[in-house]
C-alpha cells in the first residue's frame, strides 16, 4: 500500500465543509479568490487534502480575527514565504555546523 502525503486529495467538499464548520459556498469562494487549490478528479470534482483542511482552518481563524479575504490572502502568502525562509535558514545552519566540525587543515 502506497503512503499518501498531506497533499493528496481525499475529501469531498461536503465533508470538508462539515469538518471545518463552514459552508460549501464559502469554500468555493476561497478557491475563486486563490486561497486554496484542491485536486480535481478527471470529472472535475474537487478533492481536498489534509493540507487543504489546515489552510481552511487558518482562513477561519483569520476571518474570526476580523480580517477580510484580501487580508487573509496576504497573511497566508507571508506565512508561506516565512516557512520557506525558515527551511533555508535551517539548511544554512546545518551547513555552517558541518563546516565548523570539519578539521582545520
Amino acid at each position: 500500500m502506497a503512503a499518501r502525503s498531506a497533499e493528496t486529495g481525499l475529501y469531498a467538499i461536503s465533508v470538508v465543509a462539515h469538518l471545518v464548520g463552514t459552508g460549501q459556498q464559502n469554500i468555493r469562494l476561497y478557491e475563486r479568490k486563490g486561497l486554496l487549490t484542491p485536486d480535481r478528479t478527471s470529472g472535475g470534482t474537487r478533492q481536498y487534502s489534509d493540507a487543504d483542511l489546515t489552510v481552511l482552518k487558518r482562513i477561519g481563524e483569520l476571518l474570526d480575527e476580523g480580517l477580510n479575504l484580501a487580508g487573509v490572502a496576504k497573511v497566508l502568502e507571508l506565512e508561506a514565504a516565512n516557512g520557506k525562509l525558515r527551511i533555508e535558514l535551517n539548511k544554512v545552519r546545518i551547513e555552517l555546523k558541518r563546516a565548523r566540525s570539519r578539521p582545520q587543515g
